[in-house]
């Protein structure tokens, strides 16, 4: 029988992994919208913003996916 942190561990690396490639998947879509719809390509060696957000993204979606995954495993199971 697994322990509840061996759970919570596993959720938040399977969280971490899943938000880290949903972020990545964003942020690929945006540049793609903006190459093919709006017919600009986004430069991040020029943009120090842009650079910073197109990091920080997929980051932030790993550190977000981890704290779901996290309180999923933590729930008993009742649906409270």
């Amino acid at each position: 029988m697994t322990s509840t942190a061996s759970k919570k561990a596993g959720a938040a690396l399977a969280g971490l992994l899943v938000g880290g490639a949903v972020g990545f998947v964003l942020t690929e879509t945006i540049a793609v919208f903006f190459h093919f719809v709006l017919d600009t390509t986004l430069d991040v060696e020029g943009n120090g913003a842009l650079l910073a957000l197109f990091a920080g993204v997929p980051l932030l979606g790993a550190v977000i996916g981890a704290v779901v995954g996290v309180r999923v495993a933590g729930r008993d199971g009742t649906g409270r």
